[in-house]
């Protein structure tokens, strides 16, 4: 079957499949996936595919057959830099897909990169525990720098100073310029099973954030990297929660999120795996509010839309009505729960989208909706605002790497291999609200 003909079945497919309404957690089971996927809307054509080809080299690839990470855009140079399974390092033109050149490491590269348009330099981790900078134009070799255990999250750039994380709870410190270490923290990784996947930092306000495999969440001075406030447990919370038993799993895998919810003042929000989501006040760490049903939580990300006036023809269009407030809600990526809508002032739930079996990969913004994969049913452009679906692809071998996207553009990679250029006609408002 041609790649039309494959997305062809797929829209007849995902038209089948449309059910009625998003399911919250007084109509759906809160830890079981439903048979089928219960989205509301059909698609209707917002996704196009500009581009398709094989990416990874089959008899290079090592491990599950998954591709993870997520592509990092270049966007002055119409470049896009991506790992691979196949132990490879990709940059991409972003117009075809064509190979620029491609850098080979000793393990799986399933990190997402960071371009440094100064020096213009590409940072990624590899599972062969090393984390490399190499020239953007070339590939070539700048420095690498050995962490002892795999790097799968992105590092994060302030001035001079690179903040990176490994898969065995270390927190690094590097010169961008010759990866000298600055400072380093670690905890003892957590004793017993834990979920695949791990926090990478956050940088806030001087302050990074970084979240442990023991259920520990912290935050260190980014000069120093001294604590700013005791590690707060969120393994102890969870075992409160469950009345006094302890949690089977204590991971912390999500990423820290800033936020600034007004007169709550500035928050983070992170998510334990079996106790839920949680926004902790920045300056001292305590709980400002958790939500204990969003469970298996990996990934999470901010909707934002700013104030704007309505649109004429838009549902409530007034002529001459204030503008519109901005909005912002928090999104939870959940293999075990599905997808949340939350509000980040009370963490209370604005909508749900149930999910089949399989894991989903975070949402990304893209003309004002948030694309995702699923390692069993394609990837789906969905409404931020009600969780309905807006349109959805398939090629039949499931996505795990998170979208990255730019304007009307994304790019992702299947688990087989094949990477993706994507465009999408922006959503009318009266179909994303509906």
């Amino acid at each position: 079957m041609t790649s039309r003909g494959r997305l062809a079945a797929w829209v007849a497919l995902a038209a089948a499949l449309g059910g009625e309404g998003c399911a919250t957690s007084e109509t759906a089971g809160d830890h079981v996936n439903p048979e089928k996927p219960l989205w509301y809307t059909r698609p209707n054509g917002a996704l196009q595919v500009r581009f398709l080809r094989e990416l990874t080299a089959s008899s290079r690839a090592s491990g599950e057959p998954y591709e993870r990470g997520r592509a990092e855009i270049d966007v002055a140079h119409s470049r896009v830099f991506v790992g691979s399974s196949d132990h490879g390092l990709y940059a991409l033109r972003a117009s075809d897909g064509s190979t620029i050149w491609r850098f080979e490491t000793i393990g799986a590269v399933q990190c997402e990169p960071l371009y440094d348009p100064e020096l213009d330099v590409v940072y990624f981790g590899s599972h062969d525990g090393a984390l490399y900078a190499v020239h953007a134009s070339d590939g070539a070799l700048v420095w690498r720098y050995e962490t002892g255990a795999e790097v799968a999250r992105r590092p994060v750039r302030n001035g001079e100073v690179l903040y990176v994380a490994n898969g065995a709870d270390n927190l690094f410190a590097l010169e961008r310029r010759t990866a000298r270490t600055l400072w380093r923290v670690h905890r003892s990784p957590a004793l017993g099973m834990e979920i695949s996947g791990y926090s990478g930092p956050a940088l806030d306000d001087g302050t990074v954030f970084f979240a442990f495999s023991d259920g520990h969440v912290g935050a260190y001075d980014a000069r120093d990297g001294s604590e700013r406030w005791p590690p707060v447990d969120l393994s102890a919370e969870a075992e409160q929660a469950q009345g006094g038993e302890a949690p089977r799993y204590l991971d912390v895998d999500t990423t820290p999120v800033p936020d600034d919810l007004g007169a709550q003042g500035r928050v983070i929000f992170v998510a334990s795996y079996v106790g839920g989501l949680y926004a902790l006040d920045q300056e001292r760490g305590v709980p400002v509010w958790k939500n204990e049903k969003a469970i298996g939580a990996t990934d999470l990300m901010l909707w934002h839309e700013p104030a704007h006036a309505a649109r004429p023809g838009s549902p409530g269009y007034v002529p001459g009505a204030p503008r519109i407030p901005k909005r912002e809600i928090l999104v939870a990526a959940s293999g075990a729960s599905g997808l949340w809508g939350l509000d980040p002032a009370t963490g209370r739930e604005l909508w749900r989208l149930p999910l089949p079996e399989g894991g989903v990969t975070a949402p990304v913004p893209l003309s004002g909706a948030l694309l995702f994969g699923t390692t069993r049913y394609g990837a789906f452009l969905i409404s931020p605002i009600n969780g309905r679906t807006i349109d959805g692809l398939d090629l039949a071998t499931g996505f795990s790497q998170t979208p990255a996207a730019f304007g009307t553009h994304a790019f992702l990679m299947s688990n087989a291999g094949t990477f993706l250029g994507l465009e999408v006609t922006p959503p009318a408002r009266a179909a994303v609200e509906r």
